[in-house]
This record gives C-alpha cells, structure tokens and sequence, in this order.
C-alpha cells in the first residue's frame, strides 16, 4: 500500500494479514487485503485496518425507527403506508421494501371502530416501526400520527382546530388520529 494514499475504493489493494487485522469495510481473499466500498483507510495502534465509509449507507428499517410516510390505502383493519424516509436519516432513500401497515389495533391506546376516521386518503404520518419483517407501524404515542391532511372535499389543506381538522375553503370539519407535531413541518 503507498503511504500517501488515504483515501480507498472497492477492490483497492490495502495490504495483506500478515501486516494488518481486518477492520470494517475490508475483506480478505488469499490472505490479500482489500477495500469493500468507497472511504478514507484507517489504521489503528493495533494494525487494524478500516474503510470509513465516504458516503452513507442507505438505511435498514429497524424496530424503534420513527418513520414518516403517505396513507396509500384504507381497509377495514390496516392502513397502508408508503414510507418515505426514517426520522434522523432524511436525505437518504430507504434501502429494501417501503411500505408497511397500521393495524386497527396499533393507531391509538384505546378502541378505534373505524379507520377511516383516523387516517384520510395521502395522509402525511410518523409511525414507530413495532415489527421490522413484516413493516408493522404504529401511531400511538403522542408525538405520532398524522402531521400533514388534506380536505377530503376540496383538497385544500387542513388546519387544526382543537382536537380536529378544519379546512379554511369549504369549511368542512374532519377527525384524524393527530400527532402533537401536525401543522409544525417538524419531522
């Protein structure tokens, strides 16, 4: 490896493992060393060698992300969610599938006897992933539910007016199930 080489990209010659540990972003094939992805090499005091990645990974949805996304679809007992990006991570896509599901049972603590009532038609919500495998969301938590509604009448977009949603056009009242954060643009 020359010395004033820093920076590394896949398939880059590092060294071998009689000189160096492998570390992250490295593999070994033949006892040859080599760089996996695009970064800057680090060696430790240790002799381990690194790749600290220059650009980010996408992200892998995990249980306990806060993700925000548009209602898609209302069935009788799940609302279907396209998930846009997860909180924390906005400037990068989501890796793997992006759409996940709140269940009837996972909107608010309490009974919901209509989904309808809770989530509108493109919806803007922030839901915490409770299942991973299968993208379960859910809405309960104060801070979750929808942030973003449009007028299911006019399509003008909806303001909040004490516990419900009021459109300053048609003057139509509409109940959803309302983040604390709804009108704030805070994600």
């Amino acid at each position: 490896m020359e010395k004033d080489k820093r920076f590394a990209v896949p398939g880059d010659f590092l060294g071998t493992s009689e000189e160096f540990t492998l570390g992250k972003g490295v593999y070994d094939e033949g006892g040859n060393l080599y760089a996996t992805q695009i970064g800057e090499i680090s060696i430790t005091d240790k002799r381990v060698i690194n790749i600290l990645p220059a650009v980010e990974t996408p992200p892998m949805l995990k249980e306990g992300d806060v993700v925000i996304g548009r209602i898609e679809d209302i069935r009788d007992t799940v609302a279907v969610v396209s998930i846009a990006c997860v909180k924390g991570k906005e400037k990068r896509e989501i890796a793997a599938p992006t759409q996940g599901v709140i269940h009837i049972s996972n909107v608010k603590k309490g009974y919901v006897s209509e989904l309808q009532q809770e989530f509108g038609y493109l919806d803007v919500v922030k839901a915490k992933v409770i299942d991973a495998k299968t993208l379960r969301l859910s809405t309960e938590e104060r801070d979750l539910g929808v942030i973003k509604a449009m007028c299911m009448k006019c399509k003008c977009d909806l303001e909040m007016k004490g516990n419900a949603l009021a459109c300053g056009r048609c003057k139509r009242v509409e109940a959803r199930k309302i983040s604390e954060d709804y009108g704030k643009g805070v994600v």
